[in-house]
């Protein structure tokens, strides 16, 4: 009988862990915490974000150029007022990208305070 291996944790490389930690507790209403010797934020059901400061850390482009770091993910939030959302999250620190491709209802594409692109996406 095969074992289901279980997600323990998110890993986020960046350039400064404690700015990510403290946008995406804010952000997300989750528990900051450390594992493992870094920053962290933990849900109220266990999923866990943890940040990793790389010393060499270069921001993806979105959308992709070529030649230049892309995304390898992103994450798409569910939200009930995808506008109300983006409001905060801007005055947590995100940008707005220049190209949108939800409309302002569906969901809006934003960069974390270390480049990484995150969606806001009505639920």
């Amino acid at each position: 009988m095969r074992e289901e291996a279980v997600l323990g944790n998110v890993m986020v490389d960046c350039g400064d862990e404690a700015l990510l930690q403290r946008f995406y507790s804010e952000l997300l209403y989750w528990e900051p915490c450390r594992m493992y010797g870094h920053c962290a934020v933990r849900s109220s059901n266990g999923v866990v974000f943890l940040f990793a400061a790389e010393p060499d850390y270069v921001p993806p482009v979105w959308p992709e150029e070529d030649g230049r770091q892309q995304k390898q993910m992103h994450f798409d939030f569910q939200v009930e007022s995808v506008p109300q959302a983006v409001a905060r999250a801007e005055a947590l620190g995100a940008v707005k990208t220049a190209a949108q491709f939800g409309g302002k209802e569906e969901f809006v594409t934003l960069l974390d305070p270390a480049g990484h692109p995150f969606c806001l996406c009505k639920k």
